[in-house]
């Protein structure tokens, strides 16, 4: 396993034996501190491929494209590293290889959802209810949302519905009700410790306490970053970057990101029939993509033990299909 100050990469083995099929372009939509991105093209050079490969890599954290590129230094001359959030992945391919003068049709697409270690182990970004640090929770630094402006901002009822839809939390309102008291009584919530100290002590008892803590601070992170926003714009994008029979291969973590990418998967692989009662022998019109996994892969019980983020990991993949016209159109 390739091993990560930002995280030890997730489903590697499965990854690469999905994606690395050909030479061809390569687009780590999530770099984070490189893992995947390594493992990827030391496979396409043992198959002979990288000399004809491109890897573009995409992140937003600073920390994290300064990490890559030490791991990929080389590779220098086939990696592209760019500063950018994947919902632009459409453009980000398209400038990547004008540069280059190569058609920006890829071959193969990761995206792996999420917080990375590093991340939440860095106290200041303020992502862990672990830590102490201030509420920040942007993934771009220089974003202009943070966690504390709506943490402090919000009206109750505002609170409560994100807790809800993006911590899927049943005692939201208990706890945005505690938060807008704390405001009232103490001006503002100061850092990750009041606040988690404020959802301990409204959270349902026993072992609920940690999930809970889990859910509000992910409901935060979603809310300020535009996280299930962002991914259904990149999942449409990155299906329109594909060259014929290119593939996508998407981690999930949690049920809100699963839910869309099994969504948008099947919505993208499903034929038009018409309507119901036309009995037609071909479909209006074919999907753009097959289903490679109609089920999630989820990793071993020897990857879970030596890696526990993997415990809640889902591995979806689907691959292009070039077009096809019905009959009577031809």
């Amino acid at each position: 396993m390739v091993h990560d100050r930002f995280h030890d990469p997730v489903l590697v083995t499965e990854v690469v034996a999905f994606l690395a099929r050909k030479p061809g372009i390569y687009v780590d939509g999530t770099l984070g501190g490189g893992g995947h991105s390594l493992a990827l093209f030391q496979s396409l050079r043992e198959a002979g491929y990288s000399d004809q490969s491109l890897l573009i890599g995409i992140d937003q954290d600073d920390a994290a494209l300064k990490e890559a590129a030490e791991k990929l230094k080389e590779y220098k001359a086939h990696s592209v590293l760019v500063k950018g959030n994947f919902q632009d992945i459409g453009s980000i391919v398209q400038n990547a290889c004008r540069s280059r003068c190569l058609a920006p049709k890829v071959a193969g697409i990761l995206l792996d959802l999420g917080v990375s270690s590093f991340q939440i182990d860095t106290a200041v970004r303020g992502f862990s209810y672990l830590r102490d640090g201030p509420l920040d929770m942007r993934m771009d630094s220089n974003a202009p949302l943070s966690a504390a402006d709506i943490v402090n901002s919000y009206e109750e009822k505002d609170l409560a519905r994100l807790i809800y839809r993006y911590g899927e939390e049943p005692g939201s309102r208990r706890i945005a009700r505690a938060i807008v008291a704390w405001r009232q009584q103490h001006g503002s919530v100061k850092g990750t410790r009041e606040l988690a100290d404020i959802i301990r002590g409204n959270a349902y008892g026993g072992d609920r306490v940690v999930k809970t803590l889990s859910r509000v601070f992910q409901a935060l992170r979603i809310e300020v970053n535009g996280e299930l926003d962002v991914l259904r714009r990149a999942l449409y994008k990155g299906i329109e970057c594909l060259d014929d029979y290119g593939r996508m291969a998407v981690i999930s973590y949690h049920s809100l990101e699963d839910r869309i990418v099994k969504t948008v998967f099947a919505e993208q692989a499903r034929n038009d029939w018409g309507p119901k009662g036309v009995g037609l022998r071909e479909p209006l019109s074919y999907g753009a993509v097959s289903l490679i996994t109609r089920k999630p892969i989820i990793a071993t019980p020897e990857e879970t033990e030596a890696n526990p983020r993997a415990r809640s990991a889902k591995l979806r993949i689907i691959e292009q299909i070039p077009l096809r016209v019905p009959h009577d159109e031809v």
